[in-house]
């Protein structure tokens, strides 16, 4: 067989892992299936003890969502992938597979809502020791990674202030103490940053948000070497059962088809509402990873290459300026989602990093004024028009 040349993200978004049945379907096939049959009892046997390929029942795979799989891995540059039924279930497997009693686990403290009540919470019920850091501060990492660790849990971009975390340095003092290092990579993409090439272990996804990208579905996936997968991460996923359905699995394979488009409008859309709330009076800061005002703009571009979706600012009159600007909105829609055809706002303080605590925001610098906007695929001008008048009521 003639070597193919590598494919680029576009083609792979569209084409990679394709599976066809004898009916030549152009579009994928669902595989609306619990189980499936076998020609003989030897041939069970044989799939059971895992002498022969042969998809069993699908909590443990199922062709649509195999599709799916291989697509992430090609646009990922992974070796193996696992879909999940939401990107909790992904964050959630990729900790507990890997993890036992008197294990010690070091995260970054800007993370997601649910994300630090697995780390501050739940990991500590099952005997698991659980130190926060602050992601930027590579000597707190320096420090907390100093003594045998067994896991590493960043965001980088953070969720909801855009803050970064250095991975190729976090990753090498992981794993000289010892660690794998699992990335939640949901506000880069893969097509803007792939932790993998700067050292990381594992990269977890919530596919409900731009993989879909229009709102329909939950999904979440876990990428890693084949032997991670395997080895460590099956055993927990076949017996535990946070599958993705197979209906999930072909809307989201239908997503990534627009996926490279979508984001790079939706980023381009960003950066242009970021710099509009920049130079507003009304606003006391605007963090976008591509802006010259952010911390860390300089490592954002090293990591990055696009800024993304997400644009968080901050209005100086707290939590009632914040929801009058909500409020005033007519275009923007208030919701926790992001990563959507349509643009949507949140205030992170009241929504998504509520049950957090308000001592562990204010070491977020996640304000009472601050808003995390998700821009979508409306024309900027007019989100900019929607953002304006809002502003005249705060």
């Amino acid at each position: 067989m003639t070597n193919q040349p590598p494919r680029r993200p576009a083609t792979n978004l569209i084409h990679a892992g394709r599976i066809r049945t004898e009916m030549q379907e152009n579009s994928e096939a669902l595989f609306l299936t619990s189980g499936y049959v076998y020609d003989d009892a030897e041939q069970a046997a044989a799939a059971f003890a895992n002498e022969i390929q042969h998809h069993q029942y699908t909590r443990f795979s199922n062709p649509t969502t195999a599709m799916l799989e291989a697509r992430l891995c090609a646009i990922e540059g992974a070796d193996a992938c696992r879909c999940t039924a939401t990107g909790m279930a992904a964050v959630n497997a990729a900790l507990l597979c890997a993890l036992k009693t008197g294990d010690r686990v070091v995260a970054a403290r800007a993370l997601f809502g649910s994300c630090h009540w697995i780390v501050s919470t739940l990991l500590p019920q099952y005997g698991i020791d659980a130190v926060f850091v602050d992601g930027s501060d590579l000597d707190a990492w320096a420090t907390a990674l100093g003594r045998k660790t067994a896991l590493v849990l960043l965001e980088t971009p953070s969720n909801p202030m855009l803050d970064m975390v250095d991975l190729k340095a976090v990753c090498e003092l992981a794993h000289a103490a010892g660690a794998i290092v699992v990335v939640d990579n949901v506000f880069a993409t893969p097509l803007l940053q792939r932790p993998l090439e700067f050292g990381a272990d594992v990269v977890v996804y919530s596919a409900t948000k731009h993989m879909d990208g229009q709102g329909r579905v939950l999904g979440g996936a876990v990428l890693s070497s084949k032997k991670w997968i395997d080895e460590v991460f099956q055993p927990f996923f076949r017996n535990t059962g946070p599958t993705i359905s197979p209906f999930n699995a072909w809307v989201i394979l239908k997503g990534l088809e627009t996926m490279g488009l979508r984001v790079a409008a939706q980023s381009a859309g960003a950066e242009a509402i970021a710099r509009f709330l920049e130079s507003s009076p009304k606003i006391s800061r605007s963090l976008y990873p591509t802006l010259k005002s952010h911390p860390q703009h300089e490592l954002a571009m090293a990591q990055m290459s696009g800024g993304g979706t997400i644009v968080a600012f901050e209005l100086a009159g707290g939590q009632q300026a914040a929801f009058r600007l909500l409020n005033g909105l007519k275009i923007i829609t208030i919701s926790n989602n992001l990563g959507d055809t349509k643009s949507l706002a949140t205030h992170p303080a009241t929504t998504t990093h509520l049950r957090i605590g308000a001592e562990e925001r204010g070491r977020l610098g996640i304000t009472d004024g601050i808003i995390r906007l998700s821009v979508g695929l409306e024309d900027p001008l007019d989100l900019i028009e929607d953002l304006t008048q809002a502003l005249q009521v705060v």
